[in-house]
């Protein structure tokens, strides 16, 4: 087998590559699973939520607060009125369906109320998460 001589970069993009195929193998599943900085986690809440929802328990605005909402049966705050698909949705949030909610979310609630937000990211939306269940501890 021949041997060509490397050079440094060659040597830095190898490790590189072999760094990022470790990462990926110990990453978990799930993007809602991927920690973000809180800074980076708070801001992508600001931007894609804020305008319309609270974090704050019982601060309910043209959205539902959404403290504690990992493990909460969608559309069952007793002080919101939500739309009769969420309150039939029948599911409780967890982190991959809120993902996946603020990814699409008439694919995950078909007729629910948050019109005209039209869905953010896979990877902003595990920031998200991650600041709710930051918030909400």
């Amino acid at each position: 087998m021949q041997s060509r001589p490397q050079t440094p970069g060659t040597w830095l993009r190898a490790i590189a590559i072999a760094g990022a195929f470790t990462l990926l193998l110990s990453a978990p599943c799930s993007l809602a699973q991927q920690p973000a900085s809180e800074d980076a986690a708070r801001q992508a809440f600001n931007n894609s939520c804020r305008t319309c929802h609270s974090v704050k328990e019982g601060d309910n605005r043209l959205g539902p607060n959404l403290s504690k909402i990992v493990g909460r049966k969608a559309g069952s705050l007793p002080n919101y009125n939500y739309s009769p698909s969420m309150k039939e949705a029948g599911f409780v949030w967890d982190q991959d369906k809120l993902t996946r909610f603020m990814v699409k979310p008439d694919e995950v609630v078909s007729g629910n109320k948050m019109q005209p937000y039209g869905g953010i990211s896979a990877e902003e939306a595990a920031k998200v998460v991650a600041y709710l269940q930051a918030t909400s501890q």
